[in-house]
């Protein structure tokens, strides 16, 4: 009569979770750099829904362990077969057949696909440590979603501190790039690629920042504004601009427009697209509009210069009443909405 064991009918990917718990983050680490990614985020994903392990359970599963590298000690003829026995006991018959077959084929991938399907928490473990100025080269040659995640998911000191980096980095030469490959090759797959173009910039930081949740943005600006008040507000500008008034819903637009003198509405709208203008006249009584129209003629041709600082003070105005908590400003990835 067989006596049921701790991790009887307990399936591969929870049986290594467990043994990555056991064995420690370096250990860790390097046995998921030997499985796929999407094979890491399912065991990552179970970890993190794991409270803790009872003693028995551990001790099990280690025993599992332990008996799969014994049966490989004893198989002299190695091969195939020996991998997949070792791998038996962590992973489960039907996940350690499927490493041992890419083992036999290993897939090549290049570039950032080797990152697609990474998580900023798994990031984030294997450049623990690594200088700022590193993490922002990194940053900046990944994919903008998952760079995003990562410094949102940093302590805010240092988080502020990548991005400023990132915001402020310039071209970095091939030989720079092929070292910092090599340094971080044995923690974390990436590829920096070879022309050493900037890829960071305030463009690339302020794309990030409106990936983020809205509280999460504004606390890094504020903590960027403490290095450098400019580039703070270089940030917000590039982050907001004069055509995004078009997701204003009716009761902020209605809002805002009480704030704006109606010349500089007027000019600003000189450049301002037609979903625009119909958006600021349905949110303004008929004679407003009229009077609108009437001063924006009488305004003729004006300057670039000028049309650019109405809509630059506007959107200040826009600013002013988000941080009084008059609009809320909510920003989900590309798809930004403000209420």
């Amino acid at each position: 009569m067989s006596v049921a064991t701790p991790v009887a009918g307990m399936t591969g990917t929870r049986k290594a979770a467990i043994l990555c718990m056991a064995l420690g983050t370096e250990a860790a680490a390097r046995i998921l750099q030997q499985l796929s990614p999407a094979e890491v985020e399912r065991v990552s994903a179970e970890i993190a829904t794991i409270p803790m392990v009872e003693p028995e359970v551990l001790a099990a599963v280690l025993t599992d362990y332990q008996e799969a590298m014994r049966r490989a000690g004893q198989m002299a003829d190695g091969g195939t077969r020996t991998a997949e026995a070792l791998l038996e006991g962590a992973l489960g018959p039907e996940r350690a057949r499927g490493a041992v077959a890419r083992l036999a084929s290993p897939p090549q991938p290049v570039g950032l696909a080797r990152l697609a399907r990474a998580t900023p928490e798994s990031l984030i473990g294997g450049l623990r440590g690594e200088h700022p100025q590193t993490l922002a080269l990194v940053l900046a040659h990944i994919e903008p979603k998952l760079a995003a995640g990562v410094i949102e998911a940093l302590p805010p000191a240092l988080g502020s501190e990548v991005l400023t980096r990132l915001a402020t980095l310039e071209r970095v030469s091939p030989e720079i790039l092929t070292i910092v490959e090599r340094v971080l090759g044995e923690r974390v797959v990436v590829s920096l690629g070879a022309d050493g173009r900037a890829a960071g910039g305030t463009g690339t930081a302020a794309r990030l920042l409106t990936m983020m949740d809205g509280p999460a943005s504004t606390a890094l600006l504020e903590a960027v504004a403490t290095r450098s008040g400019a580039l703070a507000d270089e940030l917000r500008d590039l982050m907001f601009v004069f055509e995004d008034l078009q997701l204003l819903d009716d009761r902020a637009m209605q809002r805002l427009l009480r704030e704006v003198a109606s010349r500089d509405l007027a000019l600003a709208l000189k450049a301002a697209s037609d979903g625009l203008r119909a958006h600021v006249y349905r949110n303004m009584s008929e004679r407003a509009v009229e009077a609108l129209k009437e001063e924006s003629e009488l305004l003729g041709a004006v300057k670039v210069k000028d049309v650019q600082a109405a809509h630059a003070g506007i959107l200040a105005t826009a600013r002013e009443l988000q941080e009084a908590g008059e609009i809320t400003i909510e920003r989900a990835g590309a798809d930004d909405v403000i209420v």
